[in-house]
């Protein structure tokens, strides 16, 4: 099982950083599961209602966000942290997408919470995973781009395995080689913070529910966390 690192220079600027891991294994990803339809549905009918929205710019989780990309040389609203983009999306549409139920159940949790989140398939992690600045030599596939190769900008914050980078602008998109699909049996997990002292209590919440939306079909779940003062766990 790969193990997840956050490099010296990550946690030297920024130094709230607190990072959820929540690893399933046997992972049942065709047959239904009513939870996280439920979950989507309760969002989306708050949507409608007016009881609740999204958290947009000019909300502290997603303001810190914004401010970490400009940090690395990246303009937060033209390439977006995925929950700012998640919650645009389903703040104009009313409904957010059904990618399949894995996905489905992060995206829940992810835009409820106001917290970035995304998912490894670890049978197709090569090695350990490092985030970590961009030297720019690094090879990026899009998700849904299999075709495509870019190369991420030096200092660019990324997650990267010994074959390539899994996640660009930290967050903003994952790679189409570890995408999570019906058939992945063994996955990791990611929700993350810039804020632990303000939000530590929030991103546990949201791993715990997260958790308990994958718990009744996998194998086996189980959640770490990783922080300049524990800078790596094994999944």
């Amino acid at each position: 099982m790969p193990t997840f690192r956050i490099a010296p220079a990550v946690a030297d600027a920024f130094p709230d950083t607190l990072i959820a891991l929540v690893t399933a294994t046997g992972l049942r990803g065709r047959e239904a599961w009513p939870h996280t339809s439920a979950a989507l549905e309760d969002l989306e009918q708050q949507v409608a209602d007016g009881t609740w929205h999204p958290a947009d710019e000019t909300d502290p989780r997603i303001e810190a966000w914004h401010t970490a990309y400009r940090s690395f040389g990246t303009n937060p609203r033209r390439i977006r942290p995925s929950v700012d983009a998640l919650g645009r999306r389903f703040a104009k549409k009313g409904t957010l997408p059904r990618i399949n139920p894995a996905v489905d159940s992060y995206n829940a949790v992810s835009v409820r919470h106001g917290l970035p989140a995304g998912a490894f398939d670890l049978d197709q992690v090569a090695g350990d995973v490092d985030i970590r600045p961009a030297d720019g030599t690094e090879s990026f596939t899009p998700l849904g781009e299999a075709d495509t190769v870019e190369n991420p900008k030096p200092g660019e914050i990324i997650y990267v395995d010994t074959t390539g980078v899994l996640t660009r602008h930290w967050n903003h998109r994952d790679a189409h080689r570890t995408r999570v699909t019906e058939d992945s049996a063994r996955v990791a997990f990611v929700l993350e913070t810039l804020q632990a002292t303000r939000d530590g209590d929030l991103l546990n919440a949201a791993a715990q529910e997260l958790q308990g939306l994958l718990a009744p079909h996998a194998g086996q779940t189980a959640v770490s966390y990783l922080s300049p003062a524990q800078p790596q766990a094994t999944t």
